[in-house]
């Protein structure tokens, strides 16, 4: 016994020291013989090649600037800090060089290193071909570009032709061949955006998306774009399917307009990180590029800052007694010089013509004044001096026929250190005759405050909310050629401080806005006819379509959280749908470029309206029985759902019949009648009714 264990203990310290002496003779990693590695290195180590350093790393940031002023050491001071402040603009220079000769005079050209590559490039694109005065222009590079510029082959070999993208349709919407009108819905702040087709029976849901917008949306004034806000800036979304059509890099823009064409967009960002002169920045469409930045206004002035004229020719900004017009596609300033004029206080362009009109208040002895200044030439075509004003506001009517000046004037003024008070205050509506000859002006005095005031779209009256709380009254007026205003309408003790015309004039809408407003009154304006009477309680906003068939009365849900929605009503008032949505915040109607029919055509196709008629009709008589068809096919699949639905529970109940046994002691409880013994009938009478009839 004894032996056999020496036995294997000598047999497994043998084995030990044949496998230390195994593991002492190093391994055989050499490739056997006639192995071929076709392995690439990018293939095996493609995270570790990311990162191995390159002989260009760091040159993306910096740029050359040639073109610079060649100065001493006694002024190079002075041209480091302009240099700064040009180019300081576009992000942190974390370095500068400035190469100088043997007497130490500047070459020329410097050397710019930002802290990223992209504000580099931006300070080139922006930069590039600037002038700094008379004499000297910059030509500004990425220090990457020349490397890239000196390989380029001595002989030319024309570009591959790239193949054709076909871009969306931009104006598919117009192309319904029932025309029927677009609108967007917001729900909630930065929640979802829907966009439906009022379509008939039911409005159909084109598009939604959650989170599409962080704050709000709207429609670029032809209805081409929407556009939609974002931490990083701005985005325009087209096309039938509502892709990314363009976006401008403004961080935490709040405000947007568009030019009326929809060349140019404005975007202002109250706390842009890019620098004060960034804040307020003009954008070309098309191309996404800056086409000029300026700083915020010392002031607080409303929104739009910039307004522009009616074809895109023009813009203009007010300033201390100045104004600024400035022209497209230079944005320089039209004659390169501000409008001086003491004293201006508003100013409107007309919706139609190259013309805006502008007011200056009094000035001790010296009159306000109301002109029209034609543009480019600057020529005042009409100027009318008013007497004791305290304001003035300029309605334009969307025809540029017409322009209301409401004047408000005092009869007594007395004047503080820091305050003005009036008294004894009454208002003239001053009536400008656009197209007829050197342009007459009628006046209308109103005695009493005035709460309202709207021009007919598309016609030649207005009409005027006034007097106090207690007796408000509605005054319709007609401007007639050669003589004044006349009163054609006057409504007395009416509950309505809004006034919302048609697009195409004719019918108007009377809307009472306040804590617990929502009165309101449909008026044909022909023959002053009250179409309806109705009401939507907390009622925040109406909205006509394009077409002037439909209004839409909502509550938004930043005013009210309750009953949030809107109703769709016809343009008589009645209501064809509501919607109901918790968080409903915004509701706008895509508009509609201007049509191309003449005014000739126009009123040949109203004048044969007739023949029209009998294919409307039919049309809307296969339209309804289609939508019969569909709603009964609708409901005869709901009801199929539902016998399946039941035929389902009814056999589970079955099946489960047993365990409900078991667990209540096997008694049946599924009927009235299934357990006799313990059921106990009761009757309970009462007197119900008790007549007496007398018999003669």
């Amino acid at each position: 016994m004894a032996k056999k264990k020496a036995d294997e203990k000598v047999n497994q310290t043998a084995q030990s020291d044949n496998e230390e002496q195994n593991f002492d003779e190093e391994p055989d990693f050499d490739d056997p013989e006639g192995y071929v590695d076709d392995i690439p290195d990018e293939e095996l180590l493609a995270d570790l090649l990311e990162k191995k350093p390159k002989e260009s790393d760091g040159y993306e940031n910096v740029i050359v600037v040639d073109g610079c002023p060649q100065v001493g050491p006694e002024r190079l001071e002075k041209l480091q800090s302009v240099i700064n402040k040009i180019f300081g603009k576009f992000g942190k220079i974390v370095s500068d060089f400035y190469p100088t000769n043997e007497n130490g005079t500047t070459t020329g050209y410097i050397f710019l290193e930002y802290d990223n590559p992209q504000n580099a490039a931006e300070a080139v694109k922006a930069t590039n071909n600037c002038k700094l005065d008379k004499q000297h222009t910059f030509l500004v590079n990425l220090f990457t570009d020349f490397k890239k510029y000196s390989e380029i082959p001595k002989e030319w070999e024309p570009p591959a032709p790239q193949p054709f993208k076909v871009q969306s349709d931009l104006q598919w919407y117009l192309m319904d061949p029932d025309a029927y009108d677009q609108f967007l819905v917001g729900i909630g702040t930065g929640v979802a955006l829907q966009v439906w087709q009022n379509a008939l029976p039911e409005p159909v849901l084109l598009q939604e998306r959650p989170n599409w917008t962080e704050t709000y949306a709207v429609w670029s004034p032809l209805g081409t774009y929407l556009a939609t806000f974002h931490w990083r800036g701005v985005a325009l979304w087209a096309g039938p399917k509502f892709s990314q059509f363009q976006k401008f890099y403004h961080p935490e823009a709040r405000f947007i307009s568009f030019s009326p064409c929809e060349n140019y967009i404005v975007t202002f960002s109250p706390s842009s990180d890019r620098g004060d002169d960034k804040k307020l920045i003009i954008w070309d469409i098309r191309t996404g590029q800056e086409k000029r930045s300026f700083p915020p206004p010392d002031e607080y002035v409303t929104w739009p800052i910039f307004r522009w004229s009616k074809d895109d020719k023009f813009f203009a900004r007010l300033g201390a007694d100045v104004l600024s017009v400035y022209e497209t596609p230079g944005f320089g300033l039209l004659d390169k010089k501000s409008i001086k004029i003491p004293g201006i206080r508003d100013f409107s362009w007309s919706p139609t013509d190259n013309v805006l009109a502008y007011w200056v208040a009094e000035d001790k002895d010296v009159p306000a004044r109301v002109t029209l200044l034609e543009l480019p030439n600057r020529t005042e075509i009409r100027s009318k001096n008013l007497f004791s004003v305290a304001d003035c506001k300029i309605h334009w009517q969307k025809s540029g026929d017409y322009l209301c000046v409401k004047v408000d004037r005092y009869s007594k003024v007395k004047k503080d250190k820091n305050d003005i008070k009036y008294s004894g205050m009454y208002y003239n509506f001053e009536i400008f005759h656009m197209r007829e000859k050197e342009i007459p002006v009628d006046s209308v005095e109103i005695k009493e405050p005035i709460q309202a005031f709207a021009w007919e779209p598309v016609g030649s009256k207005f009409a005027i909310i006034h007097g106090d709380p207690a007796n408000i009254c509605i005054s319709f007026y007609q401007v007639n050629t050669g003589q004044a205003p006349t009163l054609l309408k006057k409504f007395e003790n009416k509950p309505f401080n809004h006034l919302f015309w048609s697009p195409l004039g004719q019918f108007i809408v009377l809307a009472n806005f306040g804590l617990t407003g929502g009165a309101l009154e449909f008026l044909d304006t022909n023959d002053f006819t009250i179409m309806n009477v109705s009401d939507h309680y907390q009622m925040s906003g109406i909205e006509w379509d394009p077409t002037g068939r439909y209004v839409v009365t909502g509550v938004s849900s930043l005013k009210c959280k309750m009953d949030c929605g809107y109703y769709i009503r016809s343009f008589q008032g009645k209501v064809l749908k509501r919607v109901m949505k918790e968080g409903f915040a915004q509701f706008h109607w895509r508009p509609r470029p201007p049509t191309l029919l003449s005014e000739k055509q126009q009123k040949e196709i109203k004048k044969n309206l007739k023949k029209y008629y009998s294919q409307f009709e039919s049309k809307d008589r296969m339209r309804s029985n289609k939508a019969s068809k569909e709603l009964v096919a609708k409901r005869t699949e709901q009801m199929k759902k539902y016998v399946e639905y039941r035929e389902a529970k009814k056999q589970e109940w079955t099946e489960q019949k047993p365990r409900r046994l078991e667990l209540r002691n096997y008694v049946d409880t599924d009927g009235l009648d299934t357990d006799q013994a313990n059921t106990v009938e009761e009757i309970v009478e009462f007197f119900v009714k008790e007549e007496q009839t007398v018999i003669e």
